[in-house]
């Protein structure tokens, strides 16, 4: 028989995870959307301690484990893939802008997982497992590729004579890069070519600490939505960085061979993308349950005996908004089920992302419409959902980007083939 109850460990995780969101992140969900950059010390302080007891037994495994590749091979699913999925879920529907400021890798560890060496995870993400909390990034849009990971212009010579990589161009838009690289001893992982000649062959990924000569910091964003996450550009003047911080092989691969230290990089994504469409599913959540109760209390609740035609244009509204979650999320699930058990999901993670982020954007702005005038104002958190969500149709890969590589996949085509 197969069974789809959540693991009790993992249920008990959840009620925690959702005794934060509730009395922790919505308590402060309206102060720091007007407070912009301002830390949610709360949360941080909150969740730092768990955070750091996870790195330190990680990297004990690290140093057990000849290979580096992680703890010894399991028998059955990965169940830590699906809890991690559920948590973010539960902590974005307490508050999207704050679980992006979760002391953690984040971004950059999991590109770091996906190809960085023994040596490199247990010297960064050892960091993680002691002292002050820290944050990890990844700095991969630049002011004229957007979404296009193909086109990144910032460049990355070797200087034979010191060792050193040295790193000229600008990123824009970095998830936690200030709180990476000003506010903690943490890291970020920053998408570089190498050889601008051989296309995606060049692009390679490295490691940034703080203090590291010729990196900047140079603007805070300011946002629509997700308005206490940091968001930062960085500049790169002929920035220095140890050649061992270089992520995979620095070998060139040319225009007619093989991608595979680009395809090796673009792994980071298969595992990203399903945990941003977590993040959309947990706004959708705390959105639809918001509307949901508030139409209770004025008599309108949804009979699904009677037939859609027999419905009032609210309650098929809601029934929409119900639907189109729901297959939002089990897409999602469908993604880290693939993970779980080992297998490629590359197709099912550009899924994902794309739906969650239409549909989480779809949903909160129904939300805002159904409540009327409240759900326009402050008072309720309604037209905040509205704004955090639509984040989740850009980032991570816009919508149009994720259904070019659905696209492409179901339909065989290259990426020549198909623009």
């Amino acid at each position: 028989m197969i069974s789809f109850e959540i693991p009790e460990k993992i249920s008990n995780e959840l009620q925690m995870a959702k005794m934060v969101a509730e009395s922790i992140m919505r308590q402060y969900s309206r102060y720091y959307d007007e407070h912009e950059h301002e830390r949610p010390v709360e949360y941080i302080n909150m969740m730092w301690p768990v955070m750091r007891e996870q790195y330190r037994r990680r990297a004990e495994k690290l140093q057990q484990n000849g290979n580096g590749s992680g703890p010894a091979k399991r028998e059955g699913p990965d169940f830590s893939i699906l809890r991690l999925i559920l948590m973010i879920e539960m902590l974005s529907w307490g508050d999207a802008g704050q679980y992006l400021c979760t002391p953690d890798p984040a971004l950059g560890g999991a590109a770091l997982e996906a190809v960085g060496t023994k040596e490199q995870k247990v010297r960064i993400l050892g960091k993680f497992g002691q002292g002050d909390p820290k944050w990890g990034a990844m700095a991969m849009t630049e002011p004229g590729a957007g979404s296009d990971t193909g086109n990144i212009r910032t460049t990355a010579v070797l200087d034979s004579e010191t060792n050193e990589w040295i790193l000229n161009g600008e990123k824009i838009f970095c998830t936690n890069g200030g709180l990476a690289l000003d506010e903690s001893d943490g890291f970020v992982v920053v998408w570089a070519t190498v050889d601008p000649s051989a296309g995606r062959g060049g692009m390679k990924s490295f490691i940034v600490e703080p203090n590291s000569p010729g990196v900047t910091v140079t603007k805070k964003e300011h946002k629509l939505g997700i308005r206490v996450s940091d968001t930062v550009a960085i500049v790169f003047d002929n920035a220095r960085i140890p050649h061992d911080n270089i992520l995979g092989s620095p070998e060139v691969v040319n225009r007619d061979g093989s991608t595979k230290g680009f395809k090796g990089a673009m792994a980071t994504f298969d595992a990203s993308r399903p945990a941003v469409a977590a993040s959309a599913m947990g706004i959708c959540r705390a959105a639809l349950e918001f509307t949901r109760a508030k139409l209770a209390e004025e008599g309108i609740v949804v009979d699904y005996t009677k037939p859609k035609h027999q419905m009032t244009s609210v309650e098929r509204d809601l029934l929409e908004m119900e639907a189109r979650h729901k297959s939002a999320w089990l897409l999602t699930l469908r993604s880290v089920v693939l993970m779980a058990h080992g297998q490629p999901n590359r197709l099912e993670a550009s899924m994902c992302k794309a739906r969650a982020g239409e549909t989480v954007t779809w949903v909160t702005q129904k939300a805002v419409e159904l409540l009327g005038p409240m759900g326009y104002t402050r008072e309720w958190l309604t037209e905040k959902w509205m704004r955090d969500a639509k984040i989740n149709d850009i980032y991570e890969g816009t919508k149009q980007i994720n259904t070019l590589i659905v696209a492409r996949s179901i339909l065989g085509y290259s990426r020549r083939e198909l623009k």
